[in-house]
């Protein structure tokens, strides 16, 4: 059977990579995070001094975009991101990171440069990537499209309970400002804003398992494979 690409966008804590990965996994294709790659490149600002307690250094950090090296791998079904040949898949899930990776986000030479990297990755198809603008810029002719969504104290509450593992101090309150702010930026953003493709199908997961939502969205993706096979 033809191989197709999935791209999979929506808000943050929506469960798109789980679904990403889930989906990946199933049909043995390639599971790219392009969020994890903005967040590599957060890193690497706040590591070199250029993003501090929100201010970015712009013109510093577009200049060492040449040799800000990222790419994942996939071991025993565990992605890995890596940044100039260091793995940093737990680095960049810091509150710190996520605090700050829309500003980086923003800058059309970042997305320039990490777009170009996600197109490359799809040329051959089979591909399941999760982000904010794959639908809309990276992959405007995906086979399938999703948009994630899920209300807001729902959104919080899976936040907090993955960052309370790591952090002693975190509160609910932390967890919810940083979502809002990310959602006003990512929305509000003039480069390729996070915004619903026309042609993409809305799963709302408030209320769903993740297996009840793998369920959804395996069976929409049949029904995309079934569109692109040969008829005999």
């Amino acid at each position: 059977m033809q191989k197709i690409n999935i791209a999979i966008d929506g808000y943050s804590s929506c469960g798109k990579s789980t679904l990403a990965k889930d989906l990946a996994k199933h049909l043995d294709y390639v599971f790219i995070d392009t969020g994890a790659m903005y967040r590599a490149v957060t890193l690497y600002a706040i590591q070199h001094g250029y993003l501090v307690d929100g201010k970015l250094n712009d013109q510093a950090l577009i200049n060492d975009l040449p040799q800000i090296d990222i790419f994942q791998s996939a071991e025993n079904g565990v992605t890995e991101t890596w940044l100039n040949g260091e793995k940093v898949e737990k680095d960049i899930r810091t509150l710190a990171v996520s605090n700050q990776v829309s500003e980086v986000s923003k800058l059309s030479e970042v997305r320039k440069k990490l777009v170009a990297l996600q197109q490359k990755m799809g040329e051959n198809k089979g591909v399941v990537m999760d982000g904010r603008d794959i639908g809309t810029v990276v992959f405007p002719n995906a086979e399938l499209k999703l948009f994630m969504t899920a209300n807001h104290q729902v959104r919080t509450k899976r936040r907090f309970e993955e960052f309370k593992l790591r952090y002693d101090n975190i509160t609910m309150e932390d967890v919810s400002e940083n979502i809002k702010s990310r959602d006003y930026i990512d929305t509000h953003r003039a480069n390729d804003p996070l915004r619903q493709a026309d042609d993409a199908i809305v799963i709302d997961n408030s209320y769903l398992s993740p297996t009840e939502q793998f369920e959804v969205a395996i069976d929409l993706v049949n029904k995309a494979l079934a569109k692109t096979s040969p008829t005999v």
